[in-house]
């Protein structure tokens, strides 16, 4: 059962590559044909009303997501002002539509401005799950709509699967709603994971359905709006093709559905309309939904940061602590990371953007250079930098010296070939979004983890002997007209030898680039004399009972833990030397990672629970019984808590606290000043 446990957390990974896959081939297929004039010839003849109505329709529907904060708070028993709740809603939506990541998703930015503004961690669970429930409503109610009105506009399905199907799917669709109506107006509380849960009144529910209903529907006419007409493309069936996509897009996991949402929308919208106008809207409408929005709230959100936090970095300076792990930057990590996912999809569409090269302007000696490379080597500088934003996302230092190297690398070559000025400048762009923050990535990769051994030699030669093959194939692919590796693969010009060859070294360049660039393997200390020693001289109390020690990069700070089943649990919050704390965190989640366990943190203070809501745990307060309480604690800067995986871990904890409370003593939450001092002088 744990080893089916342990394959089943890759499924949404495998998910997300399999329809990554298939959008490239979705993509692939219906640009054939297209070319930037085409595309350009689209975007012009949109007419501005609807240019103006769509933009509209935009700030409609952003306007209508404020109200689930709102009502969030509301459910949650501590009333915030609408302007606080539409500022959380904007910041937490536009932030988590483009980037898609846990550090800088839509419970983290909440969790960061609800707990300053007086909300209590379950509160603050009950915003965001109220929240995150709503969004869904409203997909269900008119994907129900759809399948039982036109079945047959759901792409690739809705001609494939029978009608009756269709109608079977649609209704249960509107059967979770009602039974999710039906069970706040009858029970108004229903168990779930040993807790009691409230839900909202019947009411609130209705108008959490209607919401939710006029928002996707507002955020697809923002699409709509952008459309040529069409014989037989009603906005019912457009709906259709919308609801679809999205939900595609978002099971990927990827930064806004990148590629998977547009894909499926070329392929829902083919009997009705040809590629380029459709391109156009998706182009504008990417730039109303997300890329605006984007630049406003993380704009915001950023000044907030500064703002609210702007004493306590003065304070750090002035204790002389490092400045930059303030916050230890979890914003700029997770735009970066988007930034640079972005600019990888941009290098590997450049045979759509501008398939034709001018090297009119530059020595033609280098030009020589730079046209051999054509589109190949800008689409495997993209395909490289996908994969360093996974590195990024895991705060490798050597996946930032890697990522800027190739940013530049990309920038360099799109500018010689004369390509659109926005494509080099975009790169650039990226690189001075990451540069700054060096300090936020501080990782060890694999490869620079210690000496040369087999584990990371073979995949070093490897990767060596793959770029090698793939400079040796360019030769062969020169006279393709779109020569983007991918490109290749799909050629009926090229040979069947060339395509295999190509796509078998790009997988195994990414498989052994990988692994050399994730994270070096968490070591840990057993807990004995040794453990307890160096635990203590961190200025902290040892508990009773530990399976070993963790400490963070620097080795400046540590946090015991044990196993219990699938959690690896850290007792108490680290201690040591403040900078070091939080990496301390980071790597007892790594460790539970190369275990294929859950991480989980017991007896948790106030101060470092935003750090653990970027984990993706939710923090429960404890009682005196060791318990987690089954309503909002009153706020108390002393408060303990558990923060845990609650769907999943609370069942197999809540059992074990109240021995675990008995048996342990509480460590400190951070030695004095002074202790640290003096250990840091002795070190």
């Amino acid at each position: 059962m744990h080893r089916l446990a342990k394959y089943a957390r890759h499924l949404p990974a495998l998910l997300g590559l399999g329809l990554l896959v298939a959008a490239i081939w979705g993509v692939a297929h219906e640009a054939r044909h297209l070319r930037l004039a085409d595309i350009e010839h689209a975007l012009a003849a949109i007419p501005q009303r609807a240019l103006v109505l769509s933009f509209g329709f935009t700030i409609l529907s952003y306007g209508v997501l404020t109200f689930y904060d709102r009502l969030g708070t509301i459910y949650a028993g501590h009333k915030v002002s609408y302007a606080r709740a539409a500022f959380a809603s904007f910041c937490a939506y536009a932030l988590s539509h483009n980037l898609g990541f846990a550090a800088v998703s839509g419970a983290a930015v909440r969790y960061r401005l609800y707990a300053h503004w007086g909300l209590q961690p379950v509160q603050i669970a009950k915003v965001i799950a109220f929240c995150s429930l709503t969004f869904g409503l409203g997909g269900m109610v008119l994907g129900g709509a759809i399948l039982f009105v036109e079945p047959g506009s759901v792409p690739l399905l809705g001609e494939r699967l029978p009608h009756g199907v269709m109608y079977a799917c649609g209704a249960g669709l509107w059967l979770i709603v009602a039974g999710y109506v039906t069970l706040s107006r009858v029970l108004g509380t229903v168990r779930m994971f040993g807790h009691e849960v409230t839900l909202p009144g019947w009411r609130m529910a209705i108008v959490q359905v209607l919401l939710a209903t006029v928002d996707v529907a507002l955020t697809a006419a923002i699409f709509f709006t952008l459309l040529p007409a069409a014989p037989g493309l009603t906005y019912l069936r457009f709906l259709g093709v919308y609801v679809a996509s999205y939900t595609a897009g978002l099971a990927a996991n990827l930064p806004g559905g990148i590629g998977v949402f547009d894909s499926a929308m070329l392929l829902g919208l083919e009997p009705y309309l040809d590629a380029p106008p459709v391109v156009g809207a998706i182009l504008i409408f990417r730039l109303y939904y997300y890329i605006i929005p984007l630049f406003l709230a993380g704009s915001l959100f950023a000044g907030n940061e500064v703002l609210v936090r702007g004493a306590v970095l003065r304070g750090r300076v002035a204790r002389g602590t490092a400045a930059t792990r303030w916050s230890e930057p979890d914003f700029a990590v997770a735009a970066g990371t988007g930034a640079v996912t972005l600019c990888g999809v941009l290098l590997l569409s450049l045979s759509v953007l501008d398939p034709r090269p001018d090297f009119s302007w530059i020595n033609p000696d280098f030009a020589v250079i730079v046209e051999n490379a054509g589109q190949y080597v800008p689409s495997l500088i993209g395909t490289g930098l996908l994969l360093l934003a996974l590195g990024l996302a895991q705060r490798v230092t050597l996946a930032w010296g890697s990522t800027i190297v190739l940013l530049l690398l990309g920038a360099a070559f799109t500018g010689a070939q004369g390509i659109n000025l926005w494509i080099p400048a975009t790169l650039v762009l990226a690189t001075a979004v990451i540069a700054p923050f060096r300090p936020a990535y501080y990782r060890d990769a694999r490869l620079l983890s210690g000496p040369l051994r087999a584990e990371t030699a073979v995949p070093l030669f490897a990767l060596i002997a793959c770029v090698l093959a793939l400079a040796a194939v360019r030769s062969h692919v020169r006279y393709l007209s779109a020569n983007s590796w991918w490109q290749v693969v799909l050629s009926q010009e090229a040979p069947n030898s060339v395509r295999v060859t190509v796509f078998l070294t790009v997988v195994l360049a990414l498989v052994a680039a990988w692994r050399l660039l994730r994270p070096s393997r968490v070591n840990w200390l057993a807990w004995g004399v040794d453990g307890r020693h160096r635990y203590t001289g961190l200025g902290a109390t040892p508990p009773r009972r530990a399976d070993g020690l963790v400490f963070g990069e620097s080795g400046r700070a540590a946090i015991p833990f044990r196993r219990f089943g699938p959690v690896l649990l850290g007792l108490g919050d680290p201690v040591g030397a403040e900078v070091d704390r939080i990496s301390a965190i980071w790597r007892l989640r790594d460790l539970a990672q190369q275990e294929a366990l859950d991480v989980a943190f017991w007896n948790a203070g106030p101060d470092l629970l935003r750090v653990y809501a970027d984990l993706g745990l939710t923090p429960l307060p404890l009682g005196s019984d060791g318990l987690p309480l089954p309503q909002p604690a009153v706020p108390q800067r002393s408060g303990r808590y558990l923060c845990c995986v609650a769907e999943r871990d609370l069942r197999v904890l809540t059992p074990l606290l109240p021995a675990l409370a008995d048996e342990q003593l509480r460590p400190a939450v951070g030695p004095q000043p002074v202790k640290t001092r003096a250990v840091l002088g002795r070190a």
